[in-house]
């Protein structure tokens, strides 16, 4: 026969279904961890899927470079038009997947937001030692990301999305060059269409970029707004 399990003493509030501070203490640090560890592994896939179409971007520059000496011409034209539609698929999955990762950071963040808004509740004088938000919108939000709500548009190119968009828009704008230096064979037309590939693929993934924040913030309902 099975030893029987020991009996949990309660206390008379957690017998009337009410726990103690401190038993909420627990639950609260545990689910805080928790969600310390997603963020973790959300930025290390991020950092490992931008490495991965880094280094195939690479290897696709050098292969580009010796297949233009071992075939020069319309040989390396069709190898080009092969290998970086590729690359570009595989920039624009990159930089969904880094759109995605930092709506899902936020979304820990309101969590974690939420959590700091519980502990001062059981301890109100500690609010003066905390310096990351303690209230679950946006401007709780950037508290904890140590930023401001002041727009600056460049600050977008030197983010980890941002970067990768600026790569894609140059890998766009290189192949309607090709494309277009194929149809026309006038070094003016091939640069300019190369130029507004370029700058219509940047603005194009820089407002899905901010379209991504704004539709998160529209479905998201505070439940611990700030004053």
């Amino acid at each position: 026969m099975p030893e029987a399990l020991p009996k949990t003493t309660l206390t008379p509030a957690e017998k009337d279904g009410k726990l103690s501070d401190a038993a909420r203490l627990q639950i609260l640090s545990t689910e805080h961890w928790s969600l310390l560890a997603t963020r973790s592994m959300s930025w290390t896939e991020s950092f490992s899927r931008t490495s991965m179409f880094l280094t195939t971007l690479t290897g696709s520059v050098v292969a580009l470079a010796l297949a233009a000496q071992a075939m020069p011409g319309s040989g390396f034209t069709v190898f080009a038009l092969l290998l970086l539609p590729v690359v570009l698929f595989l920039g624009l999955a990159t930089y969904a997947r880094l759109l995605a990762i930092n709506v899902e950071d936020a979304h820990w963040v309101v969590g974690m937001n939420r959590i700091r808004h519980a502990y001062l509740e059981l301890a109100p004088d500690l609010e003066e030692y905390f310096i990351s938000g303690t209230t679950d919108d946006p401007e709780g939000v950037l508290k904890t990301f140590a930023a401001t709500t002041g727009s600056n548009v460049l600050h977008a190119f030197v983010t980890t999305p941002g970067m990768v968009a600026v790569i894609d828009a140059v890998l766009a704008g290189v192949l309607a060059a090709i494309v277009v230096g194929l149809v026309a064979s006038n070094l003016t037309v091939t640069i300019v269409a190369g130029i507004v590939a370029f700058l219509a693929v940047l603005g194009w993934l820089l407002a899905l970029g901010v379209g991504s924040w704004d539709r998160y913030l529209k479905k998201s309902k505070p439940k611990f707004p700030g004053k």
